[in-house]
């Protein structure tokens, strides 16, 4: 069928509307009529090359769409389901059997190569495959061939832009602080950098129940918007020494880094504290490396490890924190900037630059 996906045909150029032909669903596979996509930084990534995905592409990984067509064997959703697609994973591996479909062992291959196991893509132009199964969705389009391995039902009463989140953005830092830190409440915790990764770490952190929770930012407004989320304290991002900062502030148990900074995550590592743990999420440069003390790593019994969608199974972590949603714990709302389809040049030109927090593209 013929679909119009946002395609990017060079390194660092503009997202083009335009014509495409995009297959019917293959095995596990469903056509989802899309109706929303967040913009996320990793698409930004991708688009520049500091995620050397094969261009031209159709990027995209937030997507929320009701089903038009199910492939082969699909049992567990019907046609006219609502849902939300999270991140590619085989099902599988080792990985994928022990619960981390974050660390599945193809991951690469729906992140680096953007196709599907086989190499195959749904998507092409002109007679030739383009890049098309992004995060094994390319939701960037009117439609897209999606893997049902991680994807959600959908209640209707819950607002697309809210949901389009969920699926990457809001699940990978909620669930570092509730899954993968296992925060605990009364421990302190210093969240850096303030985008929906951010702040939505400083929403799990009150959920959680930590005490302090200290917002690090480089954006006054980004900083307000935090202590309105539950940041108990702020600092500027651009102190002279922020590892400083943060221990006259009484040192912190757990830290979570969003910014992919080198600098920023080895001041983190000086003010953690004995056994105190450091997860690394955001995408960094290619080639950037940190260097940490190593006695200090040893005699303190500090933890630096990194964490991919929060460690999170999504069929059952965005349900919780769909609940948490419902209950106005988790006010993702606050985050998103709309967008139409044919705005999607100033939705990222606008999360680039810090104007918006989460822009999320609505296709209808």
């Amino acid at each position: 069928m013929k679909i119009v996906a946002a395609v990017v045909h060079e390194a660092e150029g503009k997202f083009a509307l335009e014509s495409c032909d995009l297959q019917g669903p293959g095995a596990g596979e469903v056509l989802i009529k899309i109706e929303a996509c967040g913009v996320c930084h990793t698409d930004i990534a991708a688009r520049d090359q500091d995620i050397p995905i094969p261009l031209p592409a159709v990027l995209g990984h937030e997507g929320v769409g009701r089903i038009e067509q199910l492939g082969a064997g699909v049992v567990d959703f019907a046609v006219g389901d609502r849902v939300l697609v999270s991140f590619g994973s085989c099902g599988k591996c080792g990985s994928c059997r022990d619960h981390a479909p974050g660390y599945c062992h193809f991951g690469g291959v729906f992140l680096m190569n953007g196709t599907r196991l086989d190499g195959s893509s749904p998507i092409s132009q002109n007679g030739s495959p383009i890049t098309g199964h992004f995060f094994a969705q390319s939701s960037m389009a009117s439609h897209a061939i999606a893997s049902t391995q991680n994807m959600i039902k959908l209640p209707e009463s819950v607002p697309a832009e809210v949901a389009a989140p969920l699926a990457c953005g809001v699940q990978t830092g909620a669930g570092t602080v509730l899954l993968a830190l296992e925060a605990k409440a009364g421990k302190s915790i210093a969240v850096l950098g303030c985008g929906t990764v951010g702040l939505s770490a400083i929403m799990a952190a009150k959920i959680a129940g930590c005490s302090p929770i200290i917002a690090v930012d480089l954006m006054p407004s980004r900083l307000n918007l935090a202590q309105e989320l539950g940041a108990t304290h702020v600092v500027q991002g651009s102190v002279a020494d922020l590892g400083d900062e943060l221990l006259k502030l009484g040192g912190v148990d757990y830290a979570l880094d969003s910014t992919g900074v080198a600098a920023v995550v080895e001041s983190a590592f000086t003010a953690l504290k004995s056994q105190g743990s450091l997860a690394c999420v955001g995408v960094a440069k290619p080639g950037a490396s940190i260097n940490l003390d190593l006695n200090m790593l040893m005699f303190t019994g500090r933890r630096v490890r990194g964490v991919i969608e929060g460690d999170a199974v999504p069929k059952t972590f965005i349900p919780t924190l769909l609940k948490y949603y419902e209950e106005g714990r988790l006010p993702v709302e606050k985050l998103v900037t709309r967008y139409a389809f044919e705005q999607v040049n100033d939705a990222v030109n606008d999360s680039l630059s810090g104007k918006v927090v989460k822009p999320v593209l609505l296709m209808r």
